[in-house]
């Protein structure tokens, strides 16, 4: 029998977490069952089963691709040259989220994967670890907003990192939940929070 090749594997996987997402999207991960996803993906159970032996396995690596593009995103923005100015950075992050939490976007899935990861200890670890890399990923940002002269010298970097990421999943919630603000009323916001003038 010909060996299957590593592209045909990667393109099978990617077409079941395809389903997968689709059907977290419209009924919720307690509403959707692994007899759910199959008849989306239009597999056989064994094919289905061999790339994910249960709806947890799923779930998880549905949240890794939910957060893996933000990750790419924030960590580019800390590591920008010049250094970005905070507000500046903040408007990068949250037109990721704008393209991402739309009708076919990945990031509304993130409030379920929050959800999830409050019963299920293995997802929780994994939310914990990776926003806490967020985290620290705006708290660089804070500190070399700092050494630019655009915080206070005796300004508390990861304070200021810690909430300025807090505003992040806040807009994606509202966004999701409301259907609003838009991104440019949410930094005026933001800049009026600050003291900064109107952009």
């Amino acid at each position: 029998m010909p060996r299957v090749s590593d592209a045909h594997l990667a393109a099978r996987r990617q077409q079941i977490l395809d389903a997968a997402r689709r059907c977290f999207l419209r009924d919720g991960f307690h509403n959707t069952s692994m007899q759910d996803v199959i008849a989306e993906a239009g597999l056989s159970v064994g094919a289905v089963y061999r790339y994910f032996p249960s709806k947890n396995d799923l779930i998880t690596s549905i949240a890794q691709s939910v957060i893996g593009g933000a990750d790419v995103v924030f960590a580019e923005l800390a590591a920008a040259e010049p250094p970005l100015p905070l507000v500046e950075a903040l408007d990068r992050a949250l037109t990721y989220v704008d393209a991402q939490a739309g009708e076919g976007g990945i990031l509304p899935l993130a409030i379920q994967v929050w959800s999830e990861s409050l019963r299920d200890p293995a997802l929780a670890t994994f939310v914990n670890a990776t926003y806490s890399g967020f985290r620290d990923r705006f708290t660089l940002l804070a500190r070399r907003a700092r050494e630019a002269g655009e915080l206070p010298p005796d300004a508390d970097p990861e304070a200021v990192g810690t909430a300025l990421f807090g505003l992040v999943p806040g807009y994606l919630m509202q966004k999701v939940l409301t259907g609003r603000p838009d991104r440019r009323s949410y930094l005026a916001g933001v800049r009026t929070l600050l003291g900064q003038p109107a952009a």
